[in-house]
């Protein structure tokens, strides 16, 4: 049976959408975050989730828990690039006076729809970026941004809409930084993912927009036991190949974890330390600092946005059971 219920997280109200094998938790009045999915069929937690103690700690980085959105993902150098005539300058909030992660953290998106279908249901959430004053202190382009999140069984979709509302090109960037439970047992799971070259770093751990060889992750495309890896890395998608990550435990529990082209060019795999409690698989339309970047938009990802044009961004989360 197909349904949402509502349900509370520090004061705060969750949508939960359910189906027979997953139930999947949204946190929209706090940065339209998948706070939870736990699966019903295993019983345990497929992400990361915020315990209830852990409110402050999300308040200031909500991006360490569930599927947060970045908008655009990664570093932007000092934060401050130019586009269509238009100056952009973001927080410079880490290190070097640079900007990680985007504007995208904790606003509160409306829910604007609900469907409770036979063979589905779904939540839409809508945000004007012209609503946000810090928002458009930074980024002063409005943008229409509404998601779907649709559940099918143990299959989840998450659409993103994304309108340009201003008069001028909008340069655009997403990503997901989300967080895959693999319960301190790093040697019962392999990842894959069809990458074929690692994009090179500065000392300020922006990319360059060159890249380099695949070592010590020459495994991905075939599939490497996670055991002692370390990934803070940012990879190349192999040319033909889809924007496709698998994650599968040893007893042949799949998670497979996607994203359409053309728009999306990038993975970012991400250990926090040796790999143990869990791993994030990021795909990224734009790959870091890419305004500043001598490489087009055919390498760094860069969605230019035209007035009124939208673009749709689809990222499926499929769990194939033992």
């Amino acid at each position: 049976m197909y349904q949402v219920t509502k349900g509370q997280w520090n004061g705060q109200a969750t949508y939960i959408l359910h189906s027979d094998q997953l139930e999947v938790t949204l946190l929209p009045g706090l940065g339209n975050n998948v706070i939870r999915i736990w699966d019903k069929v295993l019983n345990r937690d497929v992400l990361r989730k915020p315990e209830e103690s852990d409110f402050d700690f999300y308040m200031q980085k909500p991006y360490h828990f569930g599927i947060p959105l970045l908008i655009p993902p990664g570093r932007i150098r000092r934060g401050k690039f130019e586009y269509a005539g238009v100056q952009y300058q973001f927080d410079q909030n880490t290190a070097n006076n640079n900007h990680i992660h985007g504007l995208h953290r904790t606003q509160s998106w409306k829910v604007t729809d609900l469907q409770e279908q036979d063979d589905y249901c779904s939540i839409t959430t809508t945000f004007y970026t012209k609503d946000d004053p810090n928002w458009v202190r930074q980024y002063p382009t409005p943008l229409k941004l509404e998601m779907v999140l649709e559940l099918r069984g143990a299959e989840l979709k998450q659409t993103l809409h994304t309108q340009n509302l201003g008069e001028q090109a909008a340069p655009f960037g997403f990503g997901v930084h989300t967080w895959f439970m693999i319960d301190g047992e790093p040697d019962k799971w392999t990842v894959q993912v069809p990458v074929d070259a690692i994009y090179e770093l500065d000392d300020e751990l922006i990319t360059t927009g060159e890249v380099v060889g695949l070592e010590p992750f020459e495994g991905l495309p075939n599939g490497m036991n996670l055991k002692g890896t370390n990934f803070d890395t940012v990879f190349r998608v192999t040319k033909g190949q889809p924007v496709e990550a698998r994650l599968t435990r040893e007893d042949g529990l799949k998670l497979i974890y996607s994203a359409n082209q053309p728009y999306f060019k990038h993975w970012v795999l991400y250990t926090k330390g040796k790999a143990d409690q869990f791993v994030c698989l990021e795909p990224y339309t734009w790959l870091t600092d890419a305004p500043n970047s001598k490489f087009g938009s055919d390498v760094t990802g860069l969605i230019d946005i035209q007035p009124q044009e939208q673009v749709e961004l689809v990222i499926h989360l499929n769990i194939e059971h033992p």
